[in-house]
């Protein structure tokens, strides 16, 4: 992926996972089994299904321009 990509953050990762206790709520990557953000970046980020098809487009987008 490069530097510049918008979609990239733990958020759209699959790993991503949030989990809810009383009273708080708290992000883990179930790959790396750490604490995240959902606007962190790791390298071994692997788009969910949706964002990958969201990057085709845009990039079938910017293509046609």
């Amino acid at each position: 992926m490069e530097a510049d990509n918008a979609f990239h953050c733990c958020a759209t990762c699959i790993h991503f996972r949030v989990e809810k206790a009383p009273g708080v709520v708290t992000y883990r990557c179930s790959r790396l089994t750490c604490e995240t953000r959902p606007d962190y970046r790791f390298q071994c980020w692997t788009p969910t299904e949706r964002v990958r098809r969201l990057m085709e487009t845009r990039q079938q987008q910017s293509r046609s321009e």
